[in-house]
């Protein structure tokens, strides 16, 4: 992009952040997302420009994943991934109720997109070089660590050094960034594969696995719905930066999402999506916004 793209983009979130906070915008529910931008504009031919003319955004999330992107009884998901997208929406002036969600397990993030089925992805999203192949990020927004999650009442595992040695059996999601970086640590024999973490908890809790491995506030989430049934076991060892999955190449859609998360960081949204959410769950207070990566 070039800079003075950039900066006509910055220009524009900064002025949507004081138009909102002036005008009093707001989402249509009281508390359910960030003040919404009152039509704001942008250079004709953008993603931004696009979707703001529709007034609607098509987002890729978790549907399992309690603090992060859980779909509820009445099939809309909730949780920090889905509370950033909101804050997205809002910066192109989209309302909460203009945002659909469709599934994107990990397996088939990059596809959602490539098939134009959705135009963000926002679903603990790991960037890595492998995916930026295929897709561009935005972010990273977060930064997790991957770990490792037991029945509270097993004792042969205490960290990822004694997993091969135990024979435990774990369990993670297929096309995963923590199934290739857990098989370091033990044979191809113990790993169990599903489509989501919901399956690999379920297994876990009827004995059919005794370790679940992926990002520590996923786990987090599962054990806090687990009435004490589920630990989590030994420290985080990898870092794992969640960003934002967007077309390839889209640099001028990859920047506004970088501002607008920045304004929301400034704004205090950021932090209350995060207290909200995630941070109900785990306890821990609202982390610093990452500094973004350059957009390519």
């Amino acid at each position: 992009m070039r800079l003075s793209t950039l900066t006509k983009v910055a220009a524009v979130v900064a002025a949507v952040v004081l138009t909102a906070t002036a005008c009093g915008g707001s989402s249509p529910e009281s508390g359910d997302g960030p003040p919404v931008a009152d039509a704001p504009t942008f250079e004709a031919g953008t993603t931004m420009a696009r979707l703001a003319e529709a007034g609607a955004l098509r987002v890729g999330t978790k549907f399992d994943q309690p603090g992060f992107g859980l779909q509820g009884l009445d099939g809309t998901p909730t949780g920090f991934d889905v509370e950033i997208a909101k804050i997205i929406a809002a910066g192109l002036g989209i309302a909460p109720d203009g945002i659909t969600y469709t599934e994107a397990p990990s397996a088939l993030r990059e596809e959602v997109l490539e098939t134009d089925r959705v135009d963000i992805v926002a679903a603990t999203y790991t960037i890595n070089d492998a995916r930026k192949e295929r897709i561009s990020f935005a972010g990273p927004y977060y930064e997790a660590g991957q770990t490792l999650m037991i029945r509270s009442d097993y004792t042969a595992v205490t960290d990822k050094e004694s997993l091969r040695a135990s024979g435990a059996r774990v369990c993670t999601v297929a096309g995963s960034t923590p199934e290739a970086q857990i098989a370091e640590f033990i044979d191809p024999s113990q790993l169990t594969t599903f489509d989501v973490y919901s399956k690999c908890a379920d297994a876990l809790r009827t004995n059919q696995v005794d370790v679940v491995t992926t990002d520590n506030v996923i786990l987090t989430g599962f054990v806090a719905d687990s009435e004490g049934a589920f630990k989590l076991t030994g420290e985080s060892f990898t870092q794992e930066p969640y960003g934002i999955g967007i077309t390839k190449g889209d640099v001028a859609f990859c920047e506004f999402i970088n501002t607008t998360l920045q304004a929301a960081a400034a704004d205090g949204s950021y932090a209350e999506a995060w207290e909200s959410t995630a941070g109900e769950i785990s306890g821990e207070p609202a982390p610093e916004l990452p500094a973004a990566a350059a957009c390519s």
